[in-house]
């Protein structure tokens, strides 16, 4: 009796000791072998199916460290990474933008990428993309895929009117910008349609190029909203285009970019401001024959700079693999690999090797024109501010949308954007 007791006291301690054990890794039998979650924000085919062939050359290559695809939405991502950190079941590899990191990273839900990451890939990426993930002292994402905004734009049209064509070395300027859009409307035609339904991150950006900073951090480490003459300058074009030149349409405010496409093909808006990745809905969509073009975002007193928030892959806090979950990003991101995301996504590779591959600066789809911005990108100003999204939700975004329809004028926006959010922001510095 006491001998079948012991036997079987004897086979459930050893069912334990497996289970214990099942995830350990190393000898790449199906209980060692160690699980990454990966999850990826990839929608468009042509990315997901590079995604999900690069997961696959990792798994052949690597039996001991198996990583698992799960599909992410960009439409709900902040909502729900923050609800898996908070009830430990994120995922170990987390695909992002940067300007989504600050809370995950301030929280301390992310891990700080900086002992972890090799050497290589440290060196790969400029140091402007870093600034995009970088919070406090640490690094919290590598930033690998970015896009500019630019012009799209209706080659026979403009070729018609004999307006001047802009290159990235020789750009429109705000000033010509509003003049050309004014030359090229009439007749129920517009030259420009500006679709600004999220309207804070777009003005933000491209206010850079008039130099225009708006978040100001002083000395105490806190940050101050002002509202000067350079922030004014973007803002003011659309408005006057819209409101006062009629070469904008105002329809169009409340539309996302691709709302405006079908207009566009139809003729109605000479150019439309959209991300680089657009071009590969306009090939996808467009009529046969519409000839379209890209051309760079106009420029100002700092020329073609403009903000950026590149997508990332980060590492959650909580991850038991860290270190293989690192090994994995580099994979990912080596520079050819880099490229193949870039194709699949439509943008643009943050590495310098990645970037200078041929695939990028060919003339079709306009490659080459997005590919000489890319050294023009830097930080959106956003991208480290505490409140933000309270800022951007409840102050900026309806401040904008009024004073770009016309509702509202200048002074009332200064105001409420510099009062209203200083506001908002000293409650998360105190």
């Amino acid at each position: 009796m006491r001998t079948r007791m012991f036997l079987a006291l004897a086979a459930v301690f050893g069912l334990l000791l497996t289970g214990c054990t099942g995830d350990s890794g190393g000898s790449g039998s199906g209980s060692d072998r160690i699980t990454l979650r990966f999850q990826s924000l990839a929608w468009q085919e042509e990315s997901v199916e590079a995604n999900k062939e690069l997961v696959e050359e990792w798994n052949a290559a690597h039996p001991d460290v198996r990583v698992e695809y799960v599909q992410g939405s960009w439409d709900s991502v902040h909502d729900q990474l923050l609800t898996s950190f908070e009830g430990g079941e994120a995922p170990d590899i987390i695909h992002d933008a940067s300007d989504d990191l600050a809370d995950f990273a301030y929280g301390g839900y992310l891990a700080d990428l900086r002992e972890l990451l090799p050497a290589r890939l440290r060196e790969e990426i400029p140091d402007r993309s870093w600034e995009t993930a970088t919070f406090g002292d640490g690094i919290y994402g590598v930033p690998f895929l970015q896009e500019p905004r630019v012009l799209i734009a209706n080659a026979k049209w403009l070729k018609e009117s004999g307006v001047r064509i802009p290159t990235p070395e020789e750009p429109w300027s705000w000033e010509e910008f509003r003049q050309i859009t004014k030359e090229l409307s009439g007749d129920g035609k517009y030259g420009v349609a500006w679709p600004l339904k999220e309207p804070v991150s777009a003005t933000l950006n491209l206010s850079l190029s008039a130099g225009g900073r708006i978040f100001h951090r002083g000395d105490d480490g806190k940050v101050e909203i002002r509202f000067d003459a350079a922030d004014e300058v973007v803002p003011r074009t659309v408005h006057d285009q819209v409101a006062v030149d009629r070469s904008a349409s105002g329809t169009t405010l409340g539309m996302g970019g691709s709302d405006t496409l079908p207009g566009f093909f139809g003729g109605k808006y000479a150019m439309v401001p959209l991300g680089f990745s657009y071009r590969q809905q306009i090939v996808q969509q467009a009529p046969e024959g519409f000839d379209w073009q890209v051309l760079p975002a106009p420029a100002g007193a700092d020329g073609l700079t403009q903000g950026v928030s590149p997508q990332t892959l980060s590492i959650a806090e909580d991850s038991p693999h860290k270190k293989e979950a690192a090994e994995f990003i580099d994979f990912l991101l080596r520079p050819e690999n880099m490229v193949r995301l870039a194709l699949g996504d439509w943008m643009l590779p943050t590495g310098r090797k990645a970037l200078s591959d041929p695939a990028l600066h060919t003339e079709k789809y306009d490659w080459a024109t997005g590919t000489a911005l890319a050294e023009h990108l830097r930080s959106a100003p956003a991208q480290s501010v505490r409140g933000y999204p309270e800022w951007k939700d409840k102050v900026a975004t309806p401040a904008f949308q009024e004073y770009y329809s016309g509702a509202i004028g200048l002074d009332e926006l200064r105001e409420r954007l510099v009062e209203d959010g200083n506001l908002v922001l000293a409650r998360y510095q105190r």
